[in-house]
């Protein structure tokens, strides 16, 4: 499935860039888009995108080769991985936060 380079050795590489470019890029933004004329909490599409966002590089450093001077850093996950998970978490603490404010369009919160 990867594609051979020819001084990227004997493994096959995938082009994780472009997978990246259309995850993060293109189907993100269309979920984004789709979901901007919904009626949510003021702040409620940062945190769709925090976890949205995560969510897909998460996924996508499997096709990445870890760093180097890394490796594999919690059993099978990356670095890459951990703070992709990171970033899921704060999209879900913006999420609670701002449920919790009680006030469906204000910025009660700041």
């Amino acid at each position: 499935m990867g594609h051979d380079l020819p001084r990227g050795g004997p493994v096959p590489r995938h082009p994780s860039q472009l997978y990246e470019a259309f995850m993060e890029g293109a189907v993100l933004f269309t979920l984004l888009w789709i979901l901007r004329k919904k009626s949510f909490h003021d702040g409620m599409m940062v945190a769709f995108f925090l976890i949205n966002y995560g969510t897909f590089r998460f996924f996508l450093e499997f096709f990445r080769e870890p760093d180097v001077q890394l490796g594999f850093i919690l059993g099978p996950l990356t670095m890459g991985q951990l703070l992709s998970s990171a970033i899921v978490g704060a999209g879900l603490v913006v999420a609670l936060l701002l449920r919790r404010s009680g006030c469906p369009h204000g910025n009660n919160l700041i």
